[in-house]
């Protein structure tokens, strides 16, 4: 009973981690400046490179420190006053894939939600900045290179893991608990890429700073060229 008031905490604080990643700031900064939902061009999705698309770079700036902002909140708050709660790094682990489910499958969009990209940074960033660093470089590189947003966030994701490994006990502590959860949220936001590994194969994915599509043209043009493939 004496660890009842600890767990009561920590499972609060996961649900708050929940709710906190469902704050879609790409509709919610789109409707505040009276732009288009950014569910209904481009490729569909809530969240910062999309947003791009209307060519307002000032949302999709705003959108993007959203998302990233949230993340880092969550994580960074459980590691101030986690300890004194009694919460350990288990829970730590835990927020850190909370708050990023929400933004994936966020309550107030219908469980609809973006790739977490900018979630994911924030999440790294309140973990371990220097972490975060070499995914932020490795996403710059790729895109630099390639201009497929969708591209390097796969590669940042698919070496965020690594990196931790690489570094642990020597830039970060080494935790199986939080090595675990970065896992997660890497393999989870890959998987939400699944559409984009798609296009990228068949060589019809947008490139950043590409012209605004509606949803439904985006479609008809991802039908039209699985249609000339057969």
């Amino acid at each position: 009973m004496s660890d009842f008031p600890s767990f009561a905490t920590g499972i609060g604080f996961l649900l708050a981690s929940y709710l906190v990643g469902s704050i879609p700031f790409a509709v919610v900064v789109s409707k505040l400046m009276r732009l288009d939902d950014p569910r209904n061009y481009g490729s569909g999705n809530p969240g910062a490179t999309n947003v791009l698309r209307t060519g307002n770079k000032l949302a999709a700036a705003l959108t993007l420190l959203g998302d990233l902002f949230k993340g880092w909140l969550m994580v960074a708050l459980a590691l101030r006053f986690g300890p004194g709660l009694g919460l350990d790094a288990g829970w730590i682990a835990g927020y850190a894939v909370a708050v990023f489910l929400g933004h994936l499958y966020p309550l107030f969009l219908g469980f609809k939600g973006g790739k977490g990209v900018a979630t994911a940074m924030g999440v790294l960033l309140a973990l371990h900045p220097l972490l975060a660093l070499a995914a932020l470089v490795t996403w710059l590189l790729v895109a630099y290179f390639t201009r497929y947003s969708s591209l390097a966030a796969l590669l940042a994701a698919a070496c965020a893991p690594i990196y931790y490994l690489l570094g642990a006990g020597i830039a970060w502590p080494a935790d199986g608990r939080i090595g675990t959860a970065i896992g997660i949220i890497s393999l989870m936001l890959i998987y939400r890429h699944k559409a984009n590994i798609s296009r990228l194969l068949q060589g019809t994915e947008g490139k950043i700073g590409g012209k605004k599509k509606t949803a439904g043209q985006q479609a008809g043009t991802t039908g039209k060229q699985q249609t000339r493939h057969r």
